[in-house]
């Protein structure tokens, strides 16, 4: 940095003293072209015809032997008007010399101090051009996966630098997501797969020890099978989240409402088993975004709204450039102070119980991570009055 603020104190400087020695070579040729008329008109205006009378006339001094001119005679003054015109230039010359003497004396001296201050100038400017970039290296020295919430944060008006370090907070921001998706995944993974590879290994151990009959080494060959499934619906799930979490890498226009539809359509069956009517509303709604993941985000929504219902009860799917997407289901009443937790990984509005269908707990987590990859904002809300349930809208 230090080299770099050198380079830049010596640029300055030179182009400092060259402007100054310009600008000080412009002010001397331009007095001393009209140095002289202006000594002139000077001299001529303080020191008048009349009053050089009282200077002495070289022919009166010359004796009786100087040849005296014919022409033109004498004025009144004793002075011939071209002595006049001749000393009139003799004094404005004088002083016009001496006058460019003493400003190219001044204009050097002012020259040199002048460089001396551009020296202390272009390095106080160059250290303020710099400080920038040394905070943002200072920064980037620093972090680590332990700190990377700090950010640089740089106060001053907009320009080249500013983007940069606002650049570079975005760059932070968007690690500090996917380390923290990262380390978010390995703590759920751990935590989640725990308890079935305890399933497993005690069907296997417990339930097969011994002499097994066929139909007990039918039942633990069913079990394992189902825990099996439940941990590779567990992966998926985090491995989605863990994806949505990321960001987007590609974007596209994708008709919302007709993956609100088709959505809709592929959970009907699991609807009419649970006794609870979909019904859809799906106006014209295009944004840019991953179709795939906006699927997922449509899916997990109407299927949480299926599941946790009852019988009888209802699930409202809307979409429209007002409303965004938004799914109401009856079901049972959610206290309010619940309803942030539902967005964190694992976390349900009643205990688990391992039952056949039962989801992981993931299915909203994922809307919320797949609402930011897309720059929109999930906000769930809980229905009052007898019905119950919840109202999650997603606005793009």
């Amino acid at each position: 940095m230090s080299g770099e603020r050198v380079r830049l104190t010596a640029l300055y400087t030179v182009l400092l003293v060259v402007a100054g020695a310009l600008l000080s070579g412009v002010v001397y040729l331009l007095v001393q072209q009209g140095l002289y008329s202006s000594i002139s008109v000077a001299v001529t205006t303080a020191v008048p015809a009349q009053r050089l009378e009282d200077l002495p006339s070289p022919w009166a001094t010359a004796g009786p032997t100087r040849a005296l001119p014919a022409s033109p005679a004498p004025s009144a003054t004793g002075v011939l008007p071209g002595e006049a015109m001749a000393l009139t230039r003799t004094v404005s010359d004088a002083a016009g010399s001496a006058a460019l003497d003493r400003l190219l004396t001044v204009s050097v001296l002012v020259l040199v101090c002048y460089a001396v201050a551009s020296v202390a100038v272009a390095w106080w400017t160059a250290g303020r051009v710099l400080r920038p970039i040394a905070v943002i290296t200072d920064t980037a020295r620093r972090l680590s996966g332990e700190n990377l919430h700090e950010r640089i944060a740089l106060d001053g008006p907009p320009g080249e630098l500013k983007r940069l370090a606002d650049t570079f907070d975005g760059m932070l921001g968007r690690m500090e997501r996917l380390v923290s998706a990262q380390q978010r995944f390995a703590a759920n993974a751990a935590h989640e797969l725990r308890t079935p590879l305890a399933v497993q290994r005690a069907a296997a151990e417990i339930g097969l020890a011994g002499d097994p009959s066929p139909e007990q080494v039918a039942r633990i060959r069913a079990k394992l099978i189902e825990v099996a499934d439940d941990s590779e619906r567990i992966i998926e799930g985090l491995l989605l989240l863990a994806t949505s979490e990321q960001g987007l890498k590609e974007r596209r226009p994708v008709a919302v409402d007709e993956l609100a539809r088709q959505a809709a359509a592929a959970l009907a069956d699991e609807a009419a088993d649970r006794d609870v009517r979909v019904a859809v509303r799906a106006l014209p709604l295009t944004v840019e975004g991953d179709p795939v993941l906006l699927e997922r985000l449509l899916h997990n929504l109407i299927a949480n709204a299926v599941r946790h219902n009852v019988p009888g009860g209802r699930v409202d799917v809307r979409t429209g450039p007002g409303t965004g997407i938004e799914v109401t289901n009856t079901g049972p009443v959610v206290p309010a102070e619940t309803v942030p937790l539902l967005f964190e990984p694992f976390r349900r509005l009643n205990a688990r119980t391992h039952a056949p269908g039962e989801g992981a707990g993931l299915g909203l987590p994922i809307v919320d991570a797949i609402a930011r990859a897309h720059g929109a904002e999930a906000t769930p809300t809980p229905n009052a009055g007898e019905t119950g349930g919840l109202t999650v809208r997603v606005t793009f």
